[in-house]
């Protein structure tokens, strides 16, 4: 390399010294053509300068050539020492643990460590790294370590070299600076929210002689709780506040699963008032208005899942804690009537109408479906009801739909649903909130009028920014809320036998026969269908299993498993087409055992792994299956698992329900010693 580089330097002068004696050799040959008497001594000055030329350029190139070497040397020497002398620990190593040469630095940072064993380990992961991935055109090394009580970039290249890579590594102290990210992340604000979730009964409830102390009760409580984490704590309105804390106590909060949602109904109150929190925390946005909105969208999720716990936005996700207790009945004539007419004033302004429940429909989706077409119908609009999949236990239904023609051109599929959308249409989503669980989500985009009527608890999927909601996690079944619209509607809205005896039939699968979540507006309703002639009779028909269907439900209840005294765990192995519909039927059967509060049954559909979550009331399945990407209420709920065993999945099950009974109240009230006795 360094001949080279003296050749091509040299060249160049060279070069121009062959033009400067070309030039004199043409002027001495112009002059000896004028006089010819010049011609000899133009031949003697011509070699003279030749051998000058020569002689110079010889001697330039010895001194070029020994100023090069010098500065090489100079240069190697100066490399050499900052290698050696780097202020950062510098090592060159092969994969296979070999350490050919290493900085002072290197050695001075790294001698009360046992650093070979540590390289060690780090070479061969670098090579196993490297031999799964070749293709990396900059042969480069970038890793965090941690070695001792400090933390590491590590920086360098590698080549090739025989058998073994050689890697050249820099270790680069990020301790401090990780420190100084983790003070500043930790130093963050976090804007919570803080709503009593039945602040106003609980008023109508007490004499006017005891609101003030229950006021001063309840503030002295939340004020002492953020008191603990040096939490800001600012009353906004009569049942509402917002709390601002530093993001370094957030992690301790979730730890107590924040505990000031058992201690706010430890409160002593007359007539045995149970008074309960909806809390809202979030660490996301650029500004504290960012949190405190992205706040707000939490406050809503956690009042649309019953109130009585905390939600958590952080890192793009939501995290839930409590919500283990069974909401109250609290929605009003007020608020039905109210929505009723919203609803209908929002229909006559619309071109069409679109309903859709979720995907593989049931008879409460379908039941509330009607009823909101015959509510659309009423009012002289194009309404359809947009069914794309079925679920199996609407065999019944759907063949008594078929013998009634008014209904032929009501049910479209996605592809019909979509050439009829329109920016003016509006799209109504009935017994569900999730976005990704609608029969034809595409809709959702088409149009910004979007209304959706559900009684499960909100998820983290919920349709965002609905014209109109009507989220009543309180309400037994979506065909019960549609029922009281139908009820407090304006118009005079006659429904078909057909749709009276859906919305019934929706309220009854919904309750298990009027079992669970049924309140007084629940029997209002029923009582409503009831006098416009439902034939119960009929609709108890639709929920009939045949002989076979009864007889495997009897099996996998036979061999039920009991873990923690009191809840079913069966599973359901064969390939069934209704294995979904069986499973839960056998679910719901496991409850009318004696000492029974909860029940699972774990089947598998396709590639799909499902569980059946049933509950008398006190175990909240919901909670139990959210944690494996399920949903629904406490009493009912449902998950769908993917790339797992039906025995992997009832392993998973267990240790959610060992983990549900660790942090729930209720073992605090019943406590063991072991927990594994109960299994």
């Amino acid at each position: 390399m360094k001949n080279n580089s003296s050749k091509k330097i040299f060249d160049g002068l060279i070069s121009r010294t062959k033009i400067y004696l070309i030039l004199i050799a043409i002027l001495l040959i112009v002059i000896s053509i004028l006089d010819v008497h010049y011609i000899v001594p133009s031949i003697i000055l011509y070699t003279l300068i030749l051998a000058y030329t020569y002689w110079s350029n010889q001697k330039r190139r010895t001194e070029f050539s020994d100023h090069l070497q010098d500065l090489t040397l100079n240069i190697d020497k100066l490399a050499k020492n900052t290698m050696t002398n780097s202020p950062f620990p510098l090592v060159i190593a092969e994969t296979n643990g070999n350490m050919v040469w290493r900085s002072n630095k290197f050695v001075q940072e790294f001698a009360n460590v046992d650093i070979k064993n540590i390289l060690n380990d780090l070479l061969k992961q670098i090579k196993l790294e490297i031999e799964n991935n070749e293709e990396n055109p900059e042969k480069s090394i970038h890793k965090e370590l941690e070695i001792g009580n400090k933390i590491y970039e590590i920086l360098g290249k590698y080549t090739k070299s025989k058998e073994e890579y050689i890697c050249t590594m820099y270790f680069l102290d990020e301790t401090k600076s990780i420190d100084l990210e983790n003070k500043y992340y930790e130093s963050q604000i976090c804007v919570g929210l803080i709503m009593i979730d039945n602040f106003e009964e609980v008023n109508q409830r007490i004499s006017d002689e005891d609101k003030p102390l229950l006021t001063a009760q309840i503030e002295k409580t939340i004020y002492d709780w953020a008191s603990e984490f040096q939490g800001l704590v600012v009353k906004s309105e009569r049942d509402t506040f917002v709390c601002i804390f530093e993001q370094r106590y957030l992690a301790e909060l979730e730890e107590k699963k924040f505990n000031i949602l058992d201690t706010i109904k430890e409160l002593e109150l007359s007539d045995k008032i149970q008074i309960t929190l909806s809390i809202s925390v979030s660490t996301e946005g650029q500004s504290n208005y960012e949190k405190y909105k992205s706040a707000q969208s939490g406050l809503e999720i956690a009042l649309g899942r019953g109130g009585d716990q905390t939600v958590v936005r952080e890192n793009g996700k939501y995290v839930f804690f409590g919500g283990r207790t069974e909401e109250l009945e609290k929605r009003t004539r007020v608020k039905a009537r109210t929505v009723a007419e919203a609803l209908e004033e929002i229909m006559i302004d619309s071109d069409n109408i679109l309903i859709m429940g979720h995907s593989n429909s049931d008879i409460d989706c379908m039941g509330s479906a009607l009823g909101i077409y015959r509510m659309a119908k009423s009012l002289q609009k194009d309404a359809f009801i947009v069914n794309e999949t079925t679920g199996m236990s609407l065999d019944k239904f759907m063949a008594n739909i078929k013998e009634h023609k008014e209904y032929d051109d009501v049910f479209i599929g996605k592809d019909v649903a979509l050439e009829k959308v329109n920016s003016n249409s509006l799209v109504i989503v009935v017994d569900t909130n999730r976005r990704t669980y609608v029969e034809v989500p595409e809709l959702l985009e088409k149009t910004s009028k979007i209304v959706v009527i559900d009684h499960h608890r909100m998820s983290t999927e919920y349709i965002e920014n609905p014209i109109l909601s009507l989220q009543e996690v309180y309400a037994s079944s979506a065909a019960e809320l549609v029922t009281e619209l139908i009820v407090y509607s304006k118009n005079d809205i006659k429904l078909s036998t057909t749709e009276v005896e859906a919305l019934y039939a929706g309220i009854m699968m919904d309750t298990k026969n009027f079992t669970f979540k049924t309140g007084v507006r629940t029997f209002d309703a029923a009582a409503y269908l009831r006098r416009c002639g439902v034939d119960i009779i009929k609709v108890k028909k639709w929920f009939q299993s045949d002989l076979d269907t009864y007889n495997t439900i009897s099996s996998i209840v036979s061999n039920a498993e009991v873990v923690y005294n009191s809840i079913a765990i069966a599973t359901y192995d064969k390939k069934d087409t209704n294995a979904n519909i069986i499973c839960a039927k056998a679910a719901d059967t496991l409850l009318t055992i004696s000492d029974i509060s909860a029940s699972f049954v774990i089947g598998k559909s396709g590639e799909k792994v499902f569980i059946s979550g049933r509950s008398i009331g006190d175990i909240n399945v919901q909670v139990i299956l959210e944690k494996l990407g399920g949903g629904g209420h406490i009493t009912l709920a449902g998950a769908q698992i993917e790339g797992m065993s039906i025995e992997d999945v009832k392993g998973e099950l267990i240790k959610q329900i060992q983990d549900y009974f660790i942090e729930s109240i209720w073992l605090s009230k019943n406590p063991v010693n072991n927990l594994e006795k109960f299994h």
